[in-house]
């Protein structure tokens, strides 16, 4: 059996040079989370682009038992590029530690880029609207909630900065640090200078989707994912609600 997850994790508490309040309890995977965050590089520009998908998907692969990723050759990143990146770096932590184990399919899966939006792990992920929160929740291996007050460093969080959702929607897709009564703090690939944090004010925030990974477990469970989610698929066509959202990604205001 995989053993427990703070049996080993003293050390990656040692890596991250994240600046975090004292009294902040940061949940065990969401330290995994910060983590890779930590082991990721800095700048190097930001495009939103297929061609950026394709150099990424051509620089991460499966082979040998582990999830190779060469940032270098992807050169400049894109918001849900380099969260994905994150992910993945945290499920390897979590293997390195025999605190999770997956098949080379599974792997396989996980590290499959290129695929269209709403197909696969990276194509739900990648989707306009709630790619990650909707992932969680076909995984069931998180919650995804609207409250600031019970966020936590090492979230995923979607913010849109307009009410559309799907095919006209701007959002971000992020890793959610701290936040005021005025402003948030995050970490991903921002415009113009690409991996690094950002602090945005929160009146420019339209809704905010934090997704939190509880479940390490059943990450397990992308061996039996379906090939595609049509709700995410149809979000670059067609317009959403926000009460759609709430729906189909089983949506709390608290964790």
């Amino acid at each position: 059996m995989p053993r427990p997850l703070m049996e080993y994790f003293l050390p990656l508490l040692l890596l991250s040079a994240l600046v975090l309040p004292s009294t902040a309890e940061v949940p065990v995977l969401n330290q995994y989370v910060l983590a890779a965050v930590k082991s990721m590089p800095s700048g190097g520009g930001y495009e939103a682009s297929q061609k950026a998908v394709d150099r990424l998907a051509a620089n991460v692969s499966y082979r040998d038992g582990t999830i190779h990723q060469n940032l270098k050759s992807s050169k400049s990143s894109f918001c849900s590029g380099a969260t994905y990146i994150v992910f993945l770096r945290a499920i390897e932590k979590l293997r390195a530690n025999n605190s999770l184990t997956l098949s080379g399919k599974q792997l396989q899966r996980y590290a499959k880029i290129g695929v269209q939006d709403g197909e696969d792990l990276f194509g739900r992920w990648n989707a306009n609207g709630p790619g990650t929160a909707k992932l969680f929740t076909e995984l069931d291996c998180g919650v995804n909630f609207t409250s600031f007050a019970h966020a936590n460093p090492g979230d995923f969080l979607k913010i849109w900065w307009t009410d559309a959702i799907g095919k006209r929607e701007r959002g971000h897709l992020v890793v959610y640090l701290s936040h005021t009564k005025e402003s948030v703090k995050f970490w991903s690939s921002n415009q113009p200078s690409g991996y690094g944090s950002k602090t945005v004010s929160r009146s420019r925030i339209k809704h905010a989707l934090f997704s939190r990974l509880t479940r390490h477990d059943r990450l397990a469970k992308a061996s039996g994912l379906s090939k595609k989610s049509q709700f995410l698929a149809d979000m670059l066509r067609k317009d959403f609600t926000w009460a759609q959202v709430i729906k189909a990604c089983k949506v709390r205001q608290t964790p």
